[in-house]
């Protein structure tokens, strides 16, 4: 893609995650993501009602109101929700813990304090990819992913729960379980009362297809499939004859950056293979490549080996340059950076390494003292 117009760079390097060098580096802040997240759940919110509104060809807005919605959504959780839980969002206890009880309970997902305390005590420590670790909870339980499965098997019943209204409805259920289960009793009074707020609100201004259409369903199910595809590439398994399961090399290997792209065509080419391909190029990129940046790998999490590396970087805004300048430094004290382009080769990848694990390590019996109604907020690690 390099041999692409300088113009292309910025953009390029948002929508595959790997900056082409350090020339043009960003200068975000926590607070800047924030506000994006948030001018873009009310952008697609106002698609969402200028299109019900308008009716007619109108309607073409929804999916789009949607994308923008979802998009907003899985950034609060999986960029600012996430950095809240390590204290690191503003480098402020009291002012990130606000935050991240705020986006529980408008994203309506596990409870903050819950959450914190699970994702560095099991997710960030020896625990990490165990029986103990909420993500092999998700694949083993929700997922009903075993060890040994062919790729082919895993695939199928992934995209089947993706289709699934029982698992969409059981998810649901006990994300909002996980939030008021745990919630302090004033947040869940205070959830509650905004909620009878909206609720009377839609019925007195006769909005109810609004909420339903342009918050409830990029809220559920969108969210939801979003969700499931996210899980499946956060992290591999190790290989069961691992001689030492700590230390830096062994946890590196677990967790890789997934980049989004693919070559553009070759100089040299005659005028009309030339034509094609770009056109495809093109066509994957825009369709395929930046969906799956967009609406999955959203925020830092095409970088999050970087995250394993370094939970408390304050640099973390600029996560894209941040891995990239560590990358290129040597990656002091750790082994080198791992990658793999593509969505689907990316869950391949993860896939794979279940295949191969140790059925009798991740054996779904062992989870039997589990409350297995639970686990579906383990997706929200």
């Amino acid at each position: 893609m390099g041999r692409l117009p300088r113009l292309f760079d910025r953009p390029l390097t948002l929508l595959t995650g790997r900056p082409l060098d350090g020339r043009h580096r960003t200068a975000y802040t926590p607070t800047r993501h924030l506000l994006n997240a948030l001018a873009s759940m009310t952008a697609g919110l106002a698609a969402g009602a200028l299109a019900l509104a308008a009716g007619g060809w109108w309607l073409l807005l929804v999916p789009a109101g949607w994308a923008m919605t979802l998009h907003s959504a899985r950034n609060l959780r999986m960029m600012v929700y996430h950095q809240c839980a390590h204290l690191n969002m503003w480098g402020h206890k009291r002012h990130d813990v606000l935050l991240g009880r705020a986006i529980a309970a408008l994203l309506m997902i596990q409870d903050f304090g819950r959450y914190s305390a699970e994702h560095v005590a099991d997710h960030h420590a020896l625990h990490h990819m165990t029986l103990r670790d909420p993500t092999v909870q998700a694949f083993l339980v929700s997922l009903g992913l075993r060890p040994g499965m062919s790729r082919r098997q895993m695939w199928r019943r992934m995209l089947g729960r993706t289709v699934s209204p029982l698992f969409h409805a059981r998810f649901l259920t006990a994300r909002i379980r996980s939030y008021f289960h745990a919630a302090a009793p004033a947040w869940r009074a205070g959830t509650l009362v905004a909620l009878a707020a909206v609720a009377a609100l839609a019925t007195w201004l006769h909005l109810w297809l609004f909420v339903l259409v342009a918050w409830v369903v990029p809220m559920s199910v969108l969210y939801q499939v979003s969700n499931t595809f996210r899980l499946c590439v956060k992290h591999t398994f190790p290989a069961p004859d691992a001689p030492v399961r700590r230390g830096r090399d062994y946890f590196a290997g677990l967790t890789n950056a997934i980049f989004l792209g693919e070559a553009a065509p070759p100089p040299g080419l005659p005028a009309g293979h030339r034509l094609l391909a770009w056109a495809r190029w093109w066509t994957r990129m825009l369709l395929v490549h930046f969906p799956a940046r967009y609406l999955v790998l959203t925020g830092d999490t095409v970088v999050h080996d970087f995250h394993h590396r370094a939970p408390m970087s304050r640099d973390w805004a600029n996560y894209l340059y941040a891995r990239e300048d560590d990358h290129r430094l040597g990656h002091p004290g750790w082994p080198p950076y791992r990658h793999v382009w593509g969505l689907v080769a990316a869950i391949d990848l993860v896939f794979d390494s279940l295949r191969a694990a140790d059925p009798a390590e991740y054996d779904p019996d062992r989870l039997a003292a589990v409350n297995h109604r639970e686990l579906f907020s383990a997706f929200e690690d």
